[in-house]
This record gives structure tokens, C-alpha cells and sequence, in this order.
């Protein structure tokens, strides 16, 4: 126990602690990360509207997440620049939940996710994110941007769909039929916002595009209702009732409250009953939260050390997010990670330290508490259209064609494969069945790389003929479970008739057990067929292998040597053959 607590200290507020351990921290850097907080506060305040939306609860819940987890990972994360909250990634996840359980459900399942990555940072499966290949990546963040850019059209084109399919077939089916239905005046303030969002950063100039695209879609709405073409607002599509019973529209001007995730609703829904059911339905989705955060803000990290040169702690980013999407939902604050855009942006607005990020958590507070009314105006299409933006940004096109171009014929395939069952099944099957694809095309490689040579005809090594009836093979590469079996089934048809073979294993690097099940099926063969085997120079991990799996040599006609020359020498002995070169035998 006493380990556990010095673990979790020793990963709590790393990045914070790395910061003031290196170099003292006054004024300057303090100016420095309030300017960057309040420029990344500015793109967040949107962003955590529009993500909540598009997960189907009110934009409120993003800003209580931006606020609460936004504050909270930074403090006790390990990475100094990253910016977390409400992410587009999430939104294919949360979806389905929402439309399942409510609000309720999604606040519990972030809870349990937040859990899950805890338990990951404390048994130390930071570093293993990195072993999920780019394909995998790849393919499920690009499916992740179509779902997302699916669900705004509807807002995009102002439609009124009053029952919206789960499946993504069925989406675009009911998408297309509702098209002639389009409302111009959205379909303008959509536009408007999408030229502003792609012509500003063009201008080189220092505000984020995301401030004026929203006041210039906001300003054409306002302008448009006024001329007897309404546009769907935020405090037109939502509404909220106050704990004295007082109902308004648009976002309540309140800080967020303490209530148990299970118990919060929105209107139209209905609290849940904390149970172990509950737990077991929601245990998928929580996982692929908990997955899909741990990848993000480790790349997020990862990202930022190549733009910093700094080094992030990877169990202590686990560890704050995990922090954060603990607490957070007792807020009403939805799913938090990492967000590479916004993480970026810190590091362009010149962060110095963790302090940016949780600066930028207070003005996000601040907005929420003075704003509220302001942005209540924002319309949905410009929402809409920001997250078209973020759905581009993050499908990172040009690498997936690039990939598609010059990859290996099997990243392509798990690429196609992550993709398409992304946006037509589940990320967690896309996720589980990208990983697995992708290591059992990689074992089958690295299997074919494994090679028997014989190398009796080489006088390098081999000073003289070999005694007849004895043979000298040499095996190149890992003998795993996936190549053994070929590896000694090839030298058991080239043993028969023998009277002995000698085989090299200096270039063997690994022996597992399904290797040595292999092996010893092998001399197994040989003793029934009376050929003596010679194994010489094992290196060190399948030498560990064979002496704890307790392998015993002589109930075979088996010999092991330390070195190739050895083995010659007693076969030469053996024989009654003189080695013509003698101690000049040498390694390849």
C-alpha cells in the first residue's frame, strides 16, 4: 500500500513539478502562459458549445467539462503544454450512449472510463499506447471525422429530422431525403462561417479564426431574424430550469453543481438507478472512452514534444486524466481529453507551463458566468460549420492518401479495415480488430523473415567437408509460435536419412514456448529416426528460455555448445575427422 501511495505521488502534477524544478518561475512566464490561457480560452469556449451538441446534451455540459477538466488534468497531468477537455474524437462514442441512457449514462460511463485510465497509469501502460500501429490511428480518427461530419449536416443545412437513425446508412438515407427541406438562412450562416474559418488563417493575423468566424456567423444571423429569416440559436434550441423552479433559455449563468453523475438530467430525460446492471451495460462504451483517451492525449503529448523538445510523462497524463474524467462528471461535465488543436495553439500563443491550460479552464468559467446570455445568440449552423473544421483537421487527409499511396499492402488493409468498420459498425471493434489485424500481419513478416540455410559448402566457416551423413544448417531470425513450426518442419524433412545435423543459432534472438514446443518436437523426430543433433551458440534470452522451461538434453541425441567451433571439434572427435583450421573456425 505504502508502494501505491508513493507511486501515485511520484506521477501526480509531473509536469507542474518538472516545470519548477528546472527553472524558476516568475513573472515573465507568468505573463507569458495568462496570454496564452486567455487565446486558447477564446477558441474553447466554442468548441466545448459545439462537441456537447454534437454529442446530444446541451452546450453547457461542454463548458462545465472545459472548465472542470480543463483545470483539473493540467494540475495533476505530464505533459506541460496540453489543453484538455470535450473533444471531436469522443463524439462517434458518445452519441449512441446518450441516445441510449441520457446524460445520466454518459456522466457514469466518463466516470468509469476515468477509473480505467487510473488503474492504467498505476500499473504503468503509459509507454504501451505507442505499440498501436499508424494504420489503426489512421483509419479510425479519419472514420471518426466522417461520423462526425455526417451528424452536422442536419444543423449545417438547418433540417428537421424528428428521429435520426442510429446507423450510419440509415443517417445518410434520411440526411438525403430531408435535403429539400434546407433552410437558406442557416445554410448563408453556415457558409459565411466555413469562408472565414478557411480565408483568416491566410490573413497572418494572431487571433484564432474560430472568434471571427463565430461573430460573423452570429452577426448574419442576428441581421437575418431581423429581417423576418430566423436562425436556430442556442437559446432557441435549448432551455433550462433552475434549482428555485426559474426556467430560461439558452445556457443557465451558474456555476456547475456537485450531484451524482446517475442523477443528473436533462430535460425530457430521467434519472438512473446506480446498479451493477447499469455498470455491466455501460463497461464497452467506458472502455472505448477509456481507450480512445489514453491514445489521444498520449499522441496529443507526443505531438507536443516534437514542437517543444520536451519530455512528457506518459503514466502521469494517464494519471490526470483519469483525475479529470473522474471528477468532472460530478460537475456535469462530459468526457475530457487532450485536444491536439487547442494543445497546439498554447504552444503557439507562447505557454511556458501547465499554468496556460488552467488559465484557459477560469476564462472558459468566467464566460459561463458573465457570457452566458451572449452566447445563447451563437447559431447552430456556425456550430455546425466549426465542427466540419475540427472533423477536416482531424482526419488528417493528406496522411491517409500518402498512406494509401506508398504504404505496405497490409497497412492499407488494416487502414481500410479500421476505417470502414469505424463509420459502419463501432470504434471498439474497429480499434480491437485494427490492433489485432495489424500484429497478425506483422507476426506473419516477421515469420517469413525466418530462414534455414545450410552451410556446409562454406569455408569460411567450416574449415572441411562434414563427416558423411552429417549436415550443418543455420537458422536466421526469431523462433516464435509463428515461425517455429515451418522452421523444424523444413529441417525434420531435410534431417531424414541423416546421422547427424549441427545447427547454428547465433542469429536466433528469441525462443518462446511455442518455439521450444517446436524444438523439442523436432529432436523428438530425430530420436525415432536415430539422428544426433548439435545445437551451438544459443544466445542469451533462448538459453533462459530453455533453463526455465527446465530442458534437459540427453533423454535426446542432443548436444548443446557454446560456440560453432565447439560443436565441429567433438564432431571431428567424434568422426576420427582432423579439422584442417583448426581454433581458425569462425562466426558469421
Amino acid at each position: 500500500m505504502a508502494h501505491r501511495r508513493h507511486l501515485f505521488s511520484l506521477q501526480f502534477g509531473y509536469a507542474l513539478r518538472e516545470t519548477l524544478r528546472e527553472s524558476p518561475y516568475g513573472r515573465r512566464q507568468l505573463a507569458r502562459d495568462i496570454g496564452a490561457g486567455i487565446t486558447v480560452g477564446i477558441i474553447a469556449i466554442p468548441l466545448a458549445m459545439a462537441l456537447a451538441i454534437a454529442c446530444g446534451v446541451a452546450p453547457q455540459y461542454g463548458l462545465y467539462s472545459a472548465f472542470v477538466a480543463g483545470f483539473l488534468i493540467p494540475l495533476a497531468g505530464g505533459s506541460r503544454f496540453s489543453v484538455s477537455g470535450p473533444t471531436a474524437a469522443f463524439v462517434v462514442i458518445l452519441v449512441p450512449v446518450v441516445q441510449q441512457y441520457g446524460l445520466a449514462g454518459l456522466l457514469v460511463a466518463s466516470v468509469m472510463a476515468g477509473v480505467m485510465q487510473i488503474l492504467m497509469a498505476g500499473m504503468r501502460l503509459g509507454r504501451y499506447i505507442q505499440y498501436i500501429p499508424e494504420s489503426v490511428t489512421l483509419g479510425f480518427t479519419a472514420g471518426i471525422a466522417v461520423v462526425i461530419a455526417v451528424l452536422q449536416v442536419e444543423d449545417l443545412l438547418g433540417l428537421t429530422i424528428a428521429d435520426m437513425p442510429h446507423e450510419f446508412a440509415a443517417k445518410v438515407q434520411t440526411l438525403a431525403l430531408a435535403a429539400p427541406g434546407l433552410s437558406l438562412p442557416s445554410v448563408w450562416v453556415s457558409a459565411a462561417t466555413l469562408v472565414v474559418m478557411v480565408i483568416w488563417p491566410r490573413l497572418g493575423i494572431a487571433v484564432p479564426a474560430h472568434l471571427p468566424a463565430v461573430m460573423v456567423g452570429t452577426l448574419l444571423a442576428v441581421a437575418l431574424s431581423s429581417w423576418g429569416m430566423p436562425v436556430e440559436t442556442v437559446s432557441s434550441t435549448f432551455d433550462f430550469t433552475l434549482p428555485d423552479g426559474t426556467v430560461g433559455v439558452g445556457i443557465p449563468p451558474l456555476l456547475p453543481d456537485f450531484q451524482f453523475p446517475w442523477q443528473r438530467a436533462q430535460a425530457g430525460e430521467a434519472p438512473l438507478t446506480f446498479s451493477w446492471a447499469l455498470v455491466q451495460d455501460l463497461l464497452s462504451a467506458a472502455f472505448a472512452i477509456a481507450m480512445l483517451g489514453a491514445i489521444e492525449s498520449l499522441l496529443c503529448a507526443v505531438v507536443l514534444d516534437g514542437m517543444t523538445g520536451k519530455k512528457h510523462s506518459a503514466n502521469s497524463e494517464l494519471m490526470g486524466q483519469g483525475i479529470g474524467n473522474v471528477v468532472t462528471p460530478f460537475f456535469g461535465g462530459i468526457t475530457a481529453t487532450a485536444a491536439i488543436a487547442r494543445s497546439a495553439a498554447n504552444v503557439r500563443a507562447g505557454a511556458q507551463s501547465p499554468v496556460a491550460a488552467m488559465t484557459h479552464a477560469l476564462v472558459v468559467l468566467v464566460a459561463l458566468v458573465s457570457l452566458s446570455q451572449v452566447l445563447g445568440y451563437l447559431p447552430m449552423a456556425s456550430m455546425a460549420a466549426l465542427l466540419i473544421v475540427v472533423a477536416w483537421n482531424m482526419s488528417e487527409t493528406p496522411k491517409a492518401l500518402h498512406l494509401l499511396r506508398s504504404a505496405p499492402i497490409s497497412d492499407v488493409l488494416v487502414f481500410s479495415v479500421c476505417f470502414a468498420l469505424t463509420v459502419f459498425v463501432d470504434m471498439v471493434v474497429a480499434i480491437s480488430a485494427g490492433v489485432v489485424l495489424a500484429s497478425l500481419l506483422f507476426m506473419k513478416n516477421i515469420a517469413e523473415m525466418t530462414r534455414v540455410k545450410e552451410l556446409d559448402e562454406n569455408h569460411k566457416l567450416v574449415g572441411q567437408k562434414l563427416p558423411l551423413g552429417w549436415k550443418l544448417f543455420k537458422i536466421n531470425g526469431p523462433l516464435f509460435f509463428a515461425a517455429a513450426d515451418q522452421v523444424f518442419s523444413d529441417l525434420a524433412i531435410r534431417s531424414k536419412g541423416l546421422k547427424g545435423v549441427v545447427i547454428y543459432l547465433d542469429s536466433v534472438p528469441i525462443l518462446d514456448a511455442g518455439g521450444l514446443l517446436a524444438l523439442e518436437r523436432f529432436l523428438a523426430s530425430c530420436a525415432t529416426q536415430g539422428t544426433r543433433v548439435f545445437l551451438a551458440d544459443f544466445q542469451f534470452q533462448p538459453l533462459k528460455t530453455l533453463a526455465k522451461a527446465g530442458f534437459a538434453p540427453e533423454i535426446y541425441p542432443c548436444t548443446l555448445f557454446p560456440t560453432l567451433s565447439a560443436a565441429l571439434e567433438k564432431l571431428n572427435e567424434a568422426t576420427g575427422v582432423v579439422d584442417e583450421v583448426g581454433s581458425g573456425t569462425r562466426r558469421v
